[in-house]
């Protein structure tokens, strides 16, 4: 079984990644969930590598709490949308003002459901999943015998979507990440 190799600290993630999608009322845990999670311990390598960046708990809630409130539009949607005359704040507010806050984020009411008798459990999108089967293929590659938040890190950025999209805005991708983490192992 795959979670079996999870560090304590990758399964932490996952854990938090629940809580998040909780906290949000979310139907189904995905990738933006992970990424709030795998920023909850600063002294961690993912984490440290993504301070590196700039990118904190702080900054990612604030950049996730916008990209929320406009339906899932990044920064570089609404900057495309804004050079084709569409002003993506002042639609998001007036429908706010009409239907109230966070109205454009939809999501409904959460599927709610029952694992081993735990009401509430909220199962992964397809693209997250896949961020947890790449982290296993990134432990397998770097010759690791455990998943840790590195490879949830590595396995978050290969994955098209928000999370990937707004890291890459702060100057993060793939190929920078990998690279730190290279250095990182290098060094000690």
């Amino acid at each position: 079984m795959m979670f079996e190799r999870f560090t304590r600290t990758a399964r932490a993630v996952v854990v938090g990644a629940q809580r998040e999608a909780e906290r949000e009322g979310a139907g189904e845990i995905s990738p933006v969930h992970l990424l709030p999670a795998l920023l909850a311990d600063p002294t961690d390598v993912a984490a440290a590598v993504l301070a590196e960046h700039g990118v904190t708990a702080d900054t990612v809630a604030e950049d996730l709490r916008r990209t929320r409130r406009r339906a899932g539009l990044s920064d570089e949607d609404a900057a495309a949308l804004e050079r084709l005359g569409i002003d993506v704040e002042n639609i998001v507010e007036r429908v706010e003002q009409t239907h109230g806050e966070y109205a454009l984020a939809g999501g409904g009411r959460p599927k709610r459901r029952r694992l081993f008798g735990v009401l509430d459990h909220r199962p992964f999108t397809s693209q997250a999943k896949q961020v947890l089967e790449q982290s296993l293929r990134e432990a397998i590659d770097l010759g690791d015998r455990h998943i840790g938040t590195e490879h949830l890190m590595l396995g978050l950025l290969q994955q098209p979507g928000p999370a990937s999209d707004l890291l890459a805005a702060r100057g993060v991708d793939y190929p920078t990440a990998r690279r730190d983490m290279t250095r990182r192992a290098a060094a000690g």
